[in-house]
């Protein structure tokens, strides 16, 4: 049995040939179906997202099986293999548990340390446990890479930073005003940035969300998705002394906020502080206004200048984050040494209780008129016999299987209590 990994991601393909194979829930049952078909293929995994697709598998003969998921994702994607092969990887055994690691742990991902790919890799697993196609090996790697993908979001700072504009301007109200539960936001403009922006304050529980654009149609509709208000376009003045956040995004010539409009409001606020994010090119807010005591104004530069700082405070955390990644590697592998002991265990344990239901038996025989709890007695005495004769072979086994020696051992040992019924019945003199 070996493990391998093939696959497609935004390192390797371009959009247009990934948007080719993002796989609907319908589409991943068919591909598992197809998948489970191929000569070879034990167990799988697939993982589907915006920016790969996957195939984890465990397989029994090789070559062939990965031909085969390789023609299924030409396939796929409606695509000749010659054509596709230049977008594929391939990784094997101990190289294809690292790499799931690292995707799972999200220092593969587009934007390093997101953390939507976890509870994707959860849902691809949660897909091929539905669809029939784990088994042991596959079970214990995938808990094995949530684990680890645990330990790096808990150890390390890799997703600690805010490396998206709108995210960024989120975590910036919050150095400046504090906890936002108690605070007051206002969107002007209804695109997406300015939706996003808004769903990550949303996240972080402010009080009121109000939003403003030109088009009110547009704004009652987004209003309505963020479960917040409309303001007028024209009312934005007038409603500015209510608000301790403005995040403006529009497609305006002009600025919608200027210098002069806040004296009053910030009379009528009695100097409390007021956040301006603008994230609109050219941007909305008079940048003169961050002139006045307690007001702060960040735009867009600004904030692109956090990100990248912040993206390099990421990628600081990365020498960690592989150390996490390589300590759950080697356990994997220890454990997979493991399984082959497995087999030689088993049958040991199989020939020494047969032998000792087979002499239990003979001595009964012999034995008369013996009751039922002397039976039991000498089941017992045989069972604890046979229990402490092998306790030292296997010890030695499963220890010698940590260290790497598992292969030889298991074949010695087999030899010597002739484990293998064919060389038990092998004449002496071959």
């Amino acid at each position: 049995m070996e493990i391998v990994l093939v696959g497609l991601s935004h390192k390797t393909a371009p959009v247009e040939i990934r948007e080719k194979f993002c796989l609907e829930q319908e589409g991943v049952e068919e591909f598992f179906r197809r998948l489970s078909g191929i000569p070879g293929v034990q167990e799988e995994i697939v993982l589907s997202t915006c920016n790969r697709l996957e195939v984890l598998a465990v397989l029994n003969g090789k070559e062939n099986s990965i031909s085969g998921v390789k023609t299924l994702l030409a396939e796929t994607g409606q695509m000749k293999a010659e054509e596709l092969a230049s977008c594929l990887y391939v990784y094997e055994e101990e190289a294809a548990v690292r790499h799931f690691f690292r995707v799972a742990s999200s220092l593969d991902s587009m934007v390093l340390g997101e953390p939507q790919i976890l509870g994707q890799v959860k849902q691809a697993y949660g897909q091929a446990v539905g669809c029939k196609g784990t088994g042991p090996i596959l079970n214990k790697l995938l808990h094995r890479a949530f684990f680890v993908a645990k330990r790096v979001r808990t150890e390390t700072r890799i997703a600690s930073q805010a490396v998206s504009v709108s995210f960024a301007a989120v975590e910036l109200a919050k150095k400046i005003l504090g906890e936002l539960e108690d605070k007051r936001v206002l969107v002007i403009g209804a695109g997406e940035m300015a939706e996003l922006a808004a769903r990550h304050f949303l996240s972080q529980g402010v009080k009121e969300i109000f939003v403003a654009n030109r088009t009110f149609s547009r704004a009652v509709e987004l209003a309505g998705a963020l479960k917040g208000e409309t303001i007028p376009f024209q009312e934005i003045t007038r409603q500015l002394y209510r608000m301790d956040i403005v995040l403006s995004s529009t497609g305006s010539r002009q600025y919608v906020v200027r210098r002069e409009e806040l004296t009053g409001v910030l009379k009528a606020r009695k100097n409390r502080p007021m956040f301006f994010i603008d994230i609109a090119v050219p941007r909305d807010i008079d940048p003169q206004i961050n002139e006045i005591d307690n007001v702060y104004v960040y735009d867009i530069d600004d904030l692109e200048g956090i990100v990248e700082a912040n993206k390099e405070e990421r990628k600081k955390e990365v020498g960690r984050a592989e150390e996490i990644i390589e300590e759950g590697v080697e356990s994997f592998k220890q454990w997979l040494r493991g399984l082959d002991a497995v087999p030689t265990i088993l049958a040991l344990r199989g020939q020494a209780q047969e032998i000792c239901r087979r002499e239990v038996a003979k001595t009964l025989g012999l034995m008369k008129d013996s009751s039922e709890e002397q039976r039991r007695l000498l089941e017992a005495l045989a069972n604890s016999i046979v229990g402490k004769i092998l306790h030292h072979p296997i010890s030695t086994l499963k220890r010698q299987e940590e260290r790497g020696h598992g292969k030889a051992y298991s074949e010695l040992m087999r030899k010597m209590f002739h484990l293998d019924t064919e060389e038990e019945e092998r004449p002496d003199h071959e």
